[in-house]
C-alpha cells in the first residue's frame, strides 16, 4: 500500500533503546472510529487509511514495505517505587510524520501484541480503555491542554482476558514523542551515561532545538522540561482533571498528557479526590499533582547530573536551583487561569485569595467544579439571589458572601458585560467527559452500540459551546450514577 513515508528517527538510535517487533495480526479488524480532521492535520490521506488496506495497517496486520515498528525501552517510579525495566509492553512506534504545521509527531499502535517488554502480558488492549482514551484525549485537545491524540480505534475480533472476557481493540495514538522521564531513568539506572547523553541530545533536537547551541544545553533541557510540566499540571488543575497515575514512566518530557488509564474529571470539587482503584494512599490525588510533578522532575534531574557538571556537588546545586523554579512557573499559569475563569481582566491584590475562597465555598457546598465556574459567567448581570450558580448550593449563605466580594471586584473594572461573559465562557468549559457518561458509553459499546461513543465524542470536542440539545452531558451525576473508581485497563 502507498502511504506517506513514515520516518522512524528513534529506530536510528542504538539498539539498546528499543526492541524491533512486528505486531501480532488480529483475526477480524473493524474500524470503529477514525479522526479525519487529525489525519488531515498530519498530512495523511483519510480515504486511504479507512480503506481495507488502511484498516489492516491500523490493526497491525500489514504495513508498507520498509516500516520498522519498535517497542521503546524505559523504566519508571511507580507509586514511588523504582522498576528498572518497563518498556512498551503492548505498544509499537510505527514512525513519524511531519504535520501541516511542520511539527514532527509519532504514530503508535497501542494494543498491538506482546513485545520483549510485556512481562508475561498479552500485549493487547481491551475495548473500554481504548474508547476512554479516545474520548478523554480528544476532550483535552479541545480544552487546549497539551495531549496525545487518538487517530483511530479498531476492533480486533479477538477477545482479551482481564477479570472477564472482553472484546479487544487497537488504538492508534499520535504524540509529539513517546520519550518519558522513565526513558532517561532506564539508562541512568544502568550507569549508561553515554545513552543518557544520546537521549538528551535527541530530546533537544526533537522538542527544544533552540537549546542546541547553548553553552549549558543539559541544564537548559532540565529548565525547559520543568517549564513544560509546570504549565501542563496547572492546566490540569484549572479544569479539575486528575491523571490518576503520575508515575515517571507516564510523564512525557514534551509536556503532553500521556497514558489515560485511571484518569477522571472531578464532579463535586474536592481537593483530596482520588478515582484510581490502585491509588489507595492518595498519592496522585487532585491537590497532590503539583507536588508529584516536582518529585518526578527531581528524578529526571538526577539522570542529567553527569551531563550538567563534572563536579557532582555543583551539578546537584544547579539541579536544585532549576527545580525550585517549578513552583513559580506553575503558580504563574494557575493564577492567570483563575483570573480568566473569574472574569478578571486586570490584576489586583486579593485576586488569588478570591479564587481560593471560591474553591473553598465549592468544597464546603459539595458543588460541581465545572458548573460552578461556568455559571458565574451566566450570572454577571443577574439580580441578587437570582443567579444560576447560587442554585447549585443547598445552603447558599457562604456563596452569597463570596459573590458580593466578586461583584465588587468585577465592578472595579470597566468592561462590557457581554465581552466579559464571552471571555469567561471561553475559559470555563460547559462540557467535560464525565465519569458516569464514559462508563455508560463503554457499557453500550461492549453490547455493540457505538452511538453513545460517537455522541459523547462530538459533545466534548466542543466543550465551550452551549449545545442545547446535549444539555444532559453538562449535568453532574445523580447519587446513584456516581463513578467512584476508575481502572488502569492493562
Amino acid at each position: 500500500m502507498q502511504l506517506p513515508a513514515l520516518r522512524n528517527s528513534y529506530a536510528q538510535l542504538p539498539e539498546r533503546f528499543f526492541a524491533q517487533t512486528d505486531p501480532k495480526p488480529v483475526s477480524e479488524p473493524r474500524l470503529i472510529r477514525f479522526n479525519r480532521p487529525l489525519a488531515e492535520e498530519l498530512g495523511l490521506d483519510p480515504d486511504q487509511l479507512t480503506s481495507p488496506d488502511g484498516v489492516a495497517m491500523l490493526a497491525g496486520n500489514r504495513f508498507p514495505e520498509g516500516l520498522q515498528p519498535v517497542a521503546l525501552a524505559y523504566a519508571g517510579h511507580q507509586f514511588g517505587n523504582f522498576v528498572p525495566q518497563l518498556g512498551d509492553g503492548r505498544a509499537l512506534l510505527l514512525g513519524e510524520v511531519v504535520d501541516v504545521n511542520g511539527i514532527r509527531r509519532d504514530i503508535q499502535l497501542k494494543g498491538s501484541g506482546p513485545t520483549r517488554f510485556s512481562r508475561n502480558g498479552d500485549g493487547r488492549a481491551a475495548l473500554g480503555p481504548v474508547l476512554r482514551e479516545s474520548v478523554v484525549s480528544e476532550a483535552m485537545a479541545a480544552l487546549g491542554i497539551p495531549t496525545t491524540r487518538s487517530l483511530a480505534a479498531v476492533l480486533t475480533g479477538d477477545p482479551v482476558y482481564r477479570e472477564v472476557r472482553l472484546p479487544g481493540a487497537v488504538l492508534t495514538r499520535v504524540a509529539a514523542s513517546h520519550i518519558r522521564i522513565g526513558t532517561f531513568e532506564y539508562f541512568a539506572a544502568r550507569n549508561d551515561t553515554e545513552a543518557v547523553k544520546i537521549l538528551a541530545d535527541y530530546a533537544i533536537q526533537r522538542h527544544f532545538p533552540q537549546l542546541a547551541g547553548q553553552a549549558r544545553p543539559y541544564r537548559a533541557l532540565l529548565e525547559a522540561v520543568v517549564v513544560a510540566q509546570a504549565d501542563l499540571v496547572a492546566r490540569w488543575m484549572l479544569v479539575g482533571f486528575i491523571h490518576g497515575v503520575m508515575n515517571t514512566d507516564n510523564m512525557a518530557v514534551s509536556g503532553e498528557t500521556i497514558d489515560y488509564g485511571p484518569c477522571a474529571f472531578m464532579d463535586a470539587y474536592d481537593p483530596s479526590a482520588v478515582f484510581s482503584s490502585i491509588d489507595r494512599g492518595g498519592r496522585y490525588a487532585y491537590a497532590n499533582q503539583p507536588r508529584v510533578a516536582t518529585w518526578n522532575l527531581a528524578r529526571f534531574a538526577e539522570t542529567l547530573l553527569p551531563l550538567m557538571n563534572t563536579d557532582e556537588n555543583e551539578a546537584v546545586s544547579e539541579a536544585e536551583d532549576v527545580l525550585r523554579s517549578f513552583q513559580s512557573c506553575y503558580e504563574t499559569v494557575l493564577q492567570r487561569g483563575f483570573r480568566r475563569k473569574l472574569g478578571l481582566l486586570t490584576e489586583a491584590e486579593g485576586d488569588l485569595q478570591l479564587a481560593a475562597d471560591f474553591l473553598d465555598v465549592l468544597a464546603r457546598g459539595e458543588v460541581d467544579f465545572t458548573l460552578g465556574f461556568r455559571r458565574l459567567g451566566n450570572d454577571l448581570d443577574a439580580a441578587d439571589g437570582q443567579g444560576t450558580a447560587r442554585q447549585l448550593f443547598q445552603d447558599p449563605g457562604a456563596f452569597d458572601v463570596w459573590s458580593a466580594r466578586w461583584g465588587e471586584r468585577i465592578a472595579s473594572e470597566a468592561a462590557d458585560t457581554a465581552m466579559r461573559r464571552a471571555a469567561m465562557h471561553a475559559a470555563n468549559p460547559k462540557f467535560i467527559p464525565r465519569n458516569h457518561r464514559i462508563e455508560a458509553m463503554i457499557q453500550a459499546a461492549l453490547g455493540g452500540d457505538f452511538a453513545p461513543f460517537e455522541e459523547i465524542l462530538g459533545v466534548v470536542s466542543r466543550p465551550f459551546d452551549e449545545q442545547p440539545s446535549m444539555e444532559r452531558y453538562a449535568e453532574p451525576p445523580r447519587p446513584d450514577e456516581r463513578v467512584l473508581q476508575t481502572f488502569c485497563g492493562t
